[in-house]
């Protein structure tokens, strides 16, 4: 076990330590339930309120050794230098191993590609500070050093570190802009799906839409991330009634494409150096298939 001290501030204490540690809030409860998290000496729960200047410590399981195996696949790397890299994820391919997906994802390619991958998020998701689902695409930043995962982790935590996206939705959007707020959490009918739930339930989510473009029976629409739920953007368009245009999981049953997946794009990224303080900014254009989708939309007029 590795233990790490801080200064508190006055925060629950999983919030607080998932700011300073970068890891989620579920695994610091976990610790907690375990044994692990002290504030002045003495073990307390996840959800205690701590106070300014209080020591607070955390017996966090070593790093196990990287255990997922490099791989040649060709993967988009945008940005790369001695801390983090930027990468362009294609659809279809899955970030890390889980659920049966033990290679040709995004982490075998990647310790294939660059020296080095930060692990603090252990053996099977080495340097992966935030995910996209399988059959979206777009940006992701990877850190390559410890000190980066917390800093990236830390950004994205204050909300510092933001990602827009670039969807194709059903019908056609009235407003031009607007915030969806909701709960999400697990489906209870369906554990494999994300839905809206009831207030009180579930993790408050927020996701900011912008329309930029009309057609017949589609809209383009840009969304920024106020948080990073699971499936956030593709539940919350089902939650309004305009779906994402290819997704098997929150769209139409009967698609007018053939597609592999969601129109979802993340195609902007903007966050702060961890080691120079320069604010940097990266985009990926849109994806071929997608641009063929717009092409035929806009030949409709």
């Amino acid at each position: 076990m590795k233990e790490m001290e801080f200064d508190a501030e006055a925060l629950r204490v999983d919030v607080f330590l998932a700011q300073k540690t970068g890891l989620t809030r579920s695994a610091v409860k976990r610790l907690a339930d375990e044994g692990h998290v002290f504030v002045d000496g003495k073990p307390v729960k996840a959800g205690e309120t701590l106070k300014a200047g209080q020591k607070v410590k955390a017996e966090i399981e070593e790093p196990k050794p990287i255990s997922a195996k490099p791989e040649d696949i060709p993967i988009e790397i945008v940005y790369e230098d001695e801390e983090f890299a930027v990468v362009n994820k294609a659809q279809g391919m899955t970030v890390h191993a889980g659920n049966g997906n033990e290679d040709g994802t995004l982490v075998n390619a990647l310790l294939f590609h660059l020296k080095n991958l930060s692990g603090i998020n252990g053996a099977l998701r080495p340097g992966i500070v935030h995910r996209i689902d399988k059959d979206t695409s777009g940006l992701l930043v990877v850190a390559k050093t410890d000190r980066a995962h917390l800093s990236l982790s830390e950004q994205i935590q204050t909300k510092t570190l933001r990602r827009e996206y670039l969807a194709l939705v059903e019908g056609v959007l009235k407003e031009e802009e607007g915030t969806i707020v909701t709960q999400i959490g697990r489906d209870p009918k369906n554990r494999l799906k994300m839905a809206v739930l009831p207030q009180g339930k579930g993790r408050r989510a927020e996701t900011e839409f912008f329309v930029k473009e009309r057609f017949r029976e589609n809209t383009l629409v840009k969304f920024s991330l106020k948080t990073g739920r699971t499936h956030q953007i593709r539940v919350h368009c089902r939650y309004v009634g305009h779906p994402v245009v290819g997704d098997k999981v929150y769209g139409y049953a009967k698609q007018r494409f053939s597609l592999d997946g969601q129109l979802l794009h993340a195609y902007r990224l903007e966050l702060t150096h961890p080691t120079s303080g320069e604010r940097m900014e990266f985009f990926a254009p849109l994806p071929d298939y997608f641009e063929r989708i717009l092409g035929i939309l806009r030949r409709e007029g």
